[in-house]
Formats: C-alpha cells, structure tokens, sequence
C-alpha cells in the first residue's frame, strides 16, 4: 500500500501586536428576562388532549406533561416553565390556538419570573 499525500500545513494566523482581548469591543446583547408559564385547570378540556398539548407544544416528557397535568388538576394551577417572554408568549399562543381549534377552554399563562 502506498502512503498518502501528507495534508498540508494549515496557514499560520497573524496576529496584529498590542491589540489586547480586552480591548476589543464587545457586542452588547440584551437578553430577555424569563417568564414562568402555568397551566390552569377546567372542568371542561379532556386530560388526554391537555397532555397532547403540553408534549407538542412545550416539549414534555410523557411523564412530565402527565405530572404537570394531575397537579394542575388537583392543585387548580401547576407550573410548565420558564422561557424568555417572547418565546412564553409564542407557545402560550400556539397551545391557545390548539384549545380553541379543539372547542375547550384550556388556558395557560405567563408571570414574570421573581
């Protein structure tokens, strides 16, 4: 078997001398603050279809969007999660718009997270 070609060496990189790192500009990124979402419990929505909802849209575990649900169930309100405001509001949305599509009253909201 014959050897093969050798790679070639990658370039060298230059750096500019006196620049520090910390003088280079950063970009200022501002970062939504997290908002929490919440469940909340109807007599009306059927619990199968409130865990298809917190599956598709939210992105549970089947045995996470089971507890979140009996919780609420039982508690009245339960807790889903946290998400910067405009994605919270995004889902929040999108699971309203699955609930009235469907005819049930499912409803869902956001608080500012403390």
């Amino acid at each position: 078997m014959s050897e093969a070609p050798a790679a070639p060496a990658p370039p060298e990189i230059e750096v500019e001398r006196g620049v520090r790192l910390d003088e280079l500009p950063v970009a200022e990124t501002e970062f939504e603050p997290p908002y929490r979402i919440f469940i909340h419990n109807d007599d009306v929505t059927p619990m199968d279809f409130v865990l298809v909802v917190l599956r598709v849209v939210f992105h549970l575990s089947n045995g996470l969007a089971s507890a979140v649900m009996l919780r609420a169930h039982y508690t009245g309100a339960a807790y889903v999660m946290t998400l910067p405001f405009e994605e919270a509001k995004y889902r929040v949305g999108l699971a309203h718009s699955h609930a009235r599509g469907a005819g049930y009253p499912l409803t869902f909201s956001i608080e500012p997270e403390t």
